[in-house]
């Protein structure tokens, strides 16, 4: 990194700290800011808005000098290529951009910010400019910020451990976008209703009876989660832990949140659960029966109200304090859930075993034993998700904590999902409603 870049940055830092300094001022005394701190703080944010312009010019200038470096390199081995074999490795096209791990990555970035360090040539690609500079856009990693793109084959990275054996997103309709919104078509009617196509026996020579689709429309638009993670300077010089612990925990945090989104998501400012939408059916627990237990005929009845087909491709979404209970139930003499995990083409499909034939996911989304919701099945095929195109958009800054001497690490993934049906179906004979989202009730 150039001299005068380093001391642009460190300038634009110390005027944003006198800025936060006026706002934090009034604002502990509970009141507007003043005409003289208006005045001081506009003139603040005239000097920080020419330090970055000072900035994106210096970064410029820097690019272009590495840049015309490196053309002259190249020159210079076509001249001598009549006699000389050069070799050079193509790191634009390695998915990692040359670093060995995220570790080794996030440790160059480290490195890049002590004063008179050159910027490693590697982070510097991705600008549209082949491996000649930061991006220019600042929330996904700028010049003036101080920022660089993570390599895509570690933010991939990321997105698979998203995607573990307990995660929910690989069992919904998952449709992968570009843009931001999605509409999906529907026809909810039933071959048994009163409306939509229907079928009608047909007399000789009786005019038919004609019938038209009744068709909706469902329009998903993408919501953004996001994991902001600071990081000490300290642990920046630990390239083997960050190495493991920084990938993991941030997909923890997102499959978390995902799931949870999925199952009991509120739709505003995230996804519509389908265990929080009007589409749930609640199993009522049987006459007399005792609280603080689970019976044979609860799980028999919560199956009998999935829809035709939905059983095949339901899960079994339990509480971890409802596995004693299923270890004690049996029909007859035979238990009807076995521990064993499945395990299908050599991939395990369920490490907790199945329960009546249906694989079953322990986790801590769903309530705790005999309250409403501690056991869930769920047929996921129903659940309508879009996703954004590429996954994972990891961006770091080493500007935003400049005073704490902490480098910041941005993780965001956008998506967006909800129900397929609006309401439970009503069956052609009886009046229990079918749904694709049980719940167990309360005991």
């Amino acid at each position: 990194m150039s001299k005068q870049l380093r001391e642009l940055q460190a300038r634009k830092a110390a005027l944003v700290k006198d800025a936060r300094t006026l706002t934090d001022i009034a604002a502990a005394e509970a009141r507007d800011m003043t005409e003289e701190e208006l005045t001081a703080f506009d003139a603040l944010k005239a000097r920080i808005e020419a330090a970055s312009a000072g900035i994106d010019r210096e970064a410029s200038l820097v690019a272009e000098e590495a840049h015309m470096a490196r053309v002259a390199q190249v020159g210079v081995s076509h001249a001598n290529s009549a006699s000389v074999i050069s070799v050079t490795d193509n790191i634009e096209s390695d998915p990692k951009h040359g670093f060995k791990s995220v570790g080794d990555f996030l440790k160059t970035v480290r490195h890049a910010q002590n004063p008179g360090s050159s910027i490693d040539e590697r982070l510097l690609i991705g600008s549209g400019r082949g491996a000649v500079a930061p991006a220019s856009f600042g929330s996904e990693g700028s010049a003036q910020d101080g920022g660089f793109l993570v390599p895509p084959q570690f933010a991939q990275e990321i997105f698979q451990l998203s995607l573990g054996e307990d995660s929910l997103l690989p069992l919904t309709d998952n449709v992968e976008i570009t843009g931001n919104t999605m509409a999906f078509p529907k026809d909810e009617t039933t071959p048994w209703g009163t409306n939509g196509i229907r079928a009608y026996w047909q007399g000789e020579a009786a005019s038919a009876v004609g019938t038209k689709p009744v068709l909706g429309l469902s329009t998903l638009r993408l919501k953004k989660l996001m994991a902001l993670v600071p990081v000490t300077d300290e642990l920046l010089d630990d390239s083997n832990a960050l190495s493991t612990y920084l990938p993991d925990k941030i997909a923890t945090s997102i499959r978390w949140k995902t799931n949870e989104s999925i199952l009991f998501g509120s739709g505003t400012g995230l996804p519509v659960g389908c265990m929080s939408a009007a589409t749930t059916v609640t199993v009522a627990k049987e006459s007399g029966q005792a609280t603080q237990t689970l019976l044979a005929q609860n799980l028999a009845k919560m199956i009998s109200r999935l829809p035709p087909g939905s059983f095949a491709k339901a899960v079994w979404i339990v509480n971890n304090d409802v596995l004693p209970a299923l270890f004690t139930l049996t029909l007859g003499n035979y238990p009807i859930y076995l521990p064993t995990g499945i395990n299908v083409g050599g991939i395990q499909v369920s490490p907790y075993g199945t329960l009546l034939g249906r694989p079953v996911f322990v986790s801590q989304h769903a309530n705790t034993f005999s309250a409403a919701g501690d056991v869930l099945l769920a047929d996921l095929s129903y659940y309508q998700t879009i996703t954004k195109a590429g996954g994972m958009q990891t961006a770091t800054s080493m500007h935003l904590y400049f005073d704490a001497d902490l480098t910041a690490f941005r993780t965001t993934f956008r998506m967006d999902g909800q129900s397929k049906i609006a309401a439970p179906i009503s069956p052609a004979k009886g009046t229990t409603s079918l749904s694709p989202f049980v719940q167990l009730g309360a005991r």
